[in-house]
């Protein structure tokens, strides 16, 4: 009987990490005004007629907090890197020196700060959705288990609630620290 009940814990905690996870993700392509190799994940490049990430045909770097460097495998796929991060539309324009590609992140305004701010509490917000609807899958498959007693059941749907309780002060660590960062004037 227990067992079946802790599955569900289980199932319901691996759930909650997961949506952590996610948020976590979401939140690292919301820049802050620092350069990182990880504003360009997802750009996909044109490699022989093959859409292929931009990671794998070249070298991301950061030689300082304002710039990334795109240096390509194969010189001939520059055109193809600069037209791609173009498109992608991330809100910079690379130069090309013939070598490899600068790019320069421009300073974050006040108000723009302000909007990446709101972007962020959004996220925050379907993450901490997320792990509630996680909760109430979880209390309804709990209540759904034959034979078990309403005081395990009742256990059960306290440790499911401090589990809740744990992920959303997480969520809620994890947005104060990524609204310091983006409100902090490099």
């Amino acid at each position: 009987m227990n067992e079946e009940l802790d599955l569900i814990f289980e199932d319901a905690q691996e759930r909650m990490d997961s949506s952590i996870a996610h948020f976590e993700k979401a939140l690292t392509k919301i820049r802050a005004g620092k350069a990182s190799t990880m504003m360009l994940d997802g750009v996909m490049v044109d490699y022989y007629g093959t859409p292929t990430a931009i990671d794998k045909v070249a070298n991301l770097m950061c030689p300082d907090a304002r710039t990334i460097t795109v240096k390509p495998w194969e010189k001939n796929l520059l055109s193809a890197l600069d037209k791609a991060i173009l498109v992608a539309n991330l809100g910079f324009t690379p130069a090309n020196n013939g070598d490899m590609l600068i790019i320069n992140i421009p300073p974050v305004t006040e108000d723009r700060r302000r909007e990446l701010v709101k972007m962020a509490k959004s996220e925050h917000e379907t993450a901490k959705i997320n792990i509630r609807n996680i909760r109430k899958d979880a209390n309804n498959s709990v209540r759904r288990t034959e034979d078990a007693s309403d005081d395990l059941m009742k256990q059960y749907e306290e440790k499911i609630q401090t589990l809740t309780d744990k992920a959303i002060a997480h969520t809620d660590a994890i947005m104060a620290e990524k609204e310091k960062d983006i409100m902090t004037v490099a």
